[in-house]
Order: C-alpha cells, then structure tokens, then sequence
C-alpha cells in the first residue's frame, strides 16, 4: 500500500487541510498516471501543477524543439532551453519543482494507434494541443480505451474547457461537440495569443484535472467552459450526446 513520507507530507500540507483530499486523495495522486499531449502555452502550466500537487506519474508527449518565440508563454522553458527539445525541457522543469514525479519523455507526434499503446496504464489524458486533428485522434483513442480526458483550448482572447469521459453514457465525445473541425482553422501561431490567457486555461485544466483524480468537486463532464478575456466573463454551457456521432454512438 503506497504511503508518505514525512518530506511528502510537509510538502503537501496545504492540499492535506482540504476535506476532499485529505491523506486518501493525495495517496490517489501520489498513484496517478497522467500523459500530457502538447507542452506548449497549456501543457507548461498544466504540467508544472500537477507535478507540484503530487501526481506520481506524468507522460509527456511532443514532437517539437523550444523556439524563441515560445518563450513569451510557455513558462516552463526558457531562453537555455533553446533548441532542446520540449518534452526534455519540461522534464528539467518538474525536476526543479518536485523531484518525488516519475517523467517519462515521447518527443514524438501523438496519433490513434501510437495513443492506444501508452493508455492501458494511463488514468487521465491532457489534451494541450493546438490541432484539431490531434484532437480527433486523443478523442478516438481515448473512445477506444475508454480513458478520460481534460481537453483546453486558448487563442487570441478566448478560451475552453471541458472534460470527456468515455465510461459514462451522458458524456458527448469531442467530434459530438465539433463534427468536421480541421487544421485549417486558426492556431496561436497565425491569430497569436495573449500571454496570461494560457496560463488562466492551462490552470484551470490542472484543476479539473486534480478534481478528476481525487474525486472531489463537480467535474465538467456534460459541461464545457468558456473565457472571454476581454470582458473578463466566465460563461458555463451543457453538453449532450450528439444523435448519430460517428464516433460515441
């Protein structure tokens, strides 16, 4: 049976006081094994806090080398980590945070069949990616193994967030919520992205994501949340099941 440390136990404390996580839900995290797709705007910060609040486990996957251009808003490399690859610089990156997380590094670009070999031991999937066909692929592979996963999105002004989970028969699945999208639509690199605004989705994707995995809180399961940075609101929308979805139904 896993336990804590004394150094662990300190290390936490603030989380220990919550009610809903207590030694159970850090035991639970201390256990979990999370595979991050994406460790550009979304994935530093998501990857930075769910090594800091003590995930065990954390998988990360990206095929892409640090540019200088990233630096404005991806807080988990910097100017040394330059022409190293991301899933590498992350890696120095939790070190430095919290030694007690086992990183393993894929540089390799995500697909269906590549997805469906790691998941059989993964208990969460983090989509922070920034392509609508990657995303078609974590939602079918993830259909497939019926793993969950935390899917974000930020550009320009704008923001979302949701949660899919494959074992519950109310959840709609990614192509429910958006049937024919492809990679011709914006992407930070053409529409660009206020700094911060990563931060607040990357944030906030950690969030569900420890939620998810102490089981504690409302998850967004059927819900999906949006950000408008200009106006600074908050608005919550329902999702359903799509009739007819080529790929849940």
């Amino acid at each position: 049976m896993a336990s804590m440390s004394d150094e662990e136990l300190l290390r936490y404390s603030r989380q220990l006081l919550l009610p809903d996580i207590d030694v159970d839900g850090q035991l639970a995290l201390k256990q979990a094994r999370v595979l991050i797709v994406g460790l550009g705007g979304l994935g530093c910060p998501v990857a930075l806090y769910l090594a800091a609040a003590g995930v065990g486990k954390l998988v990360l996957v990206d095929p892409d080398i640090v540019e200088l251009s990233n630096l404005q808003r991806q807080i988990a490399h910097s100017d040394a980590d330059i022409g190293d690859s991301k899933v590498a610089s992350v890696a120095r990156s939790i070190a430095a945070v919290n030694p007690h997380v086992d990183v393993t590094c894929h540089a390799v670009a995500a697909s269906e069949s590549w997805l469906l070999q790691q998941l059989d031991d993964i208990d969460l999937v983090m989509d922070c990616t920034d392509r609508a066909s990657i995303r078609y692929q974590i939602n079918d592979a993830c259909l497939a193994s019926g793993t969950p996963w935390v899917s974000a999105a930020a550009i320009g002004m704008s923001g979302q967030l949701t949660l899919f989970n494959p074992k519950d028969d109310q959840s709609p699945c990614y192509r429910c919520l958006y049937p024919a999208l492809d990679d011709s639509e914006m992407t930070c690199a053409e529409s660009g992205v206020i700094a911060p605004l990563v931060g607040v989705m990357g944030s906030m994707q950690a969030l569900e994501a420890l939620k998810w995995l102490t089981d504690s809180g409302e998850s967004l399961v059927g819900r999906l949340i949006s950000f408008d940075a200009e106006s600074h609101r908050w608005h919550d929308w329902k999702l359903g099941r799509s009739q007819g979805c080529p790929a849940c139904q």
